[in-house]
């Protein structure tokens, strides 16, 4: 792929950023959700790139739009995956929270998984920690090995974790050991990414999210070095079959980084919409403009940047159609 992609793709995930935004804070996920995929779709109609999503906002007959299997891009340049979350963190947007982003990661074609949409138990870390854990070993080992070689004591350790009562096991564990809890009210992607980022302080990502979810934040931290294991958490024989069809032969393998986002050329794209633990939300400035701060990733460079914008509202034509 080439480099300049990753500009390119900046300015999708602004845009619906930007759209997104006005709903925050106002009670309305279903219209703040909507309005970044309006964007979302109507910005990479300018991106020359042959794309298919792989993972999006549900099938074909589930969705009207960014469904799995859509064509993306304006049919020029590359043959790519492509994995779109255009608000990850709905909820958080509607009761006015932080960790809200709008997130994309492509791939060359055929190396994202294409994840159902089910729960995925997940471990993430980040560089210290790649390959020195197991998603298989219980959580207490995982935590004493953690300690071990990251040169800390058990309660030392701080780890983040969604907020769900399906996670009452896991949380009277961590109490039993004494260790830090972050509680994620909502946002998977920023909560697997945050160990990669040493200004959060968090040492590890336990519990269990949704498997697209997982997906997007394998690209992540094979942008920063970082690590996620996965494993499907099917429900029932129709999960379990669904996962057949999506071609998945052993549904409950654990996944690695490879399983999930393939080859090193990754791109990894997302914009704050809320505040966050290593992103800036949507802010608005006088004279009709707006600010956004993003993070541009490239898994073959693992070159980082963080880009600040500043947007003149009324000069963004696709904004104003999206609303």
């Amino acid at each position: 792929m080439e480099r300049e992609l990753a500009l390119e793709i900046v300015r999708v995930t602004e845009l619906a950023a930007l759209a997104s935004a006005p709903w925050m804070g106002r009670g309305d996920k279903i219209n703040a959700d909507g309005a970044a995929t309006n964007a979302m779709r109507r910005m990479f109609d300018s991106v020359e790139i042959r794309g298919e999503v792989v993972i999006g906002e549900g099938e074909m007959d589930e969705a009207p739009m960014l469904y799995i299997g859509e064509r993306l891009g304006n049919g020029n340049g590359p043959d790519v995956d492509v994995a779109v979350d255009p608000l990850e963190g709905t909820e958080i947007v509607a009761r006015g929270l932080n960790n809200a982003m709008s997130v994309i990661a492509v791939a060359s074609k055929g190396n994202l998984l294409h994840a159902p949409d089910m729960y995925m138990e997940k471990l993430a870390v980040g560089p210290a920690l790649v390959g020195r854990l197991k998603l298989t070993d219980p959580l207490e080992l995982t935590l004493a090995r953690a300690a071990e070689i990251l040169d800390k004591q058990v309660p030392e350790l701080t780890v983040m974790i969604l907020d769900r009562i399906r996670h009452e096991s896991v949380v009277k564990t961590l109490r039993k050991a004494g260790v830090r809890i972050k509680f994620l009210s909502d946002g998977d992607v920023a909560g697997a990414m945050a160990p990669a980022f040493a200004e959060t302080g968090i040492d590890l990502y336990v519990g269990s999210g949704g498997a697209p979810e997982g997906v997007l934040a394998a690209a992540a931290l094979k942008c920063l070095g970082g690590e996620i294991q996965g494993r499907l958490m099917p429900s029932d024989a129709r999960e379990y079959a669904r996962c057949i069809r999506m071609g998945i032969e052993d549904p409950y393998k654990v996944l690695t980084m490879e399983d999930m986002v393939g080859s090193d050329d990754v791109i990894f794209v997302a914009t704050g919409v809320t505040p966050g633990e290593f992103l800036g939300g949507v802010r608005y400035l006088q004279g009709d403009r707006a600010e956004t701060h993003s993070i541009v990733m490239r898994a073959k460079t693992r070159t980082i940047r963080r880009i600040t914008a500043l947007h003149y509202l009324p000069n963004k034509a696709l904004l104003q159609q999206s609303v």
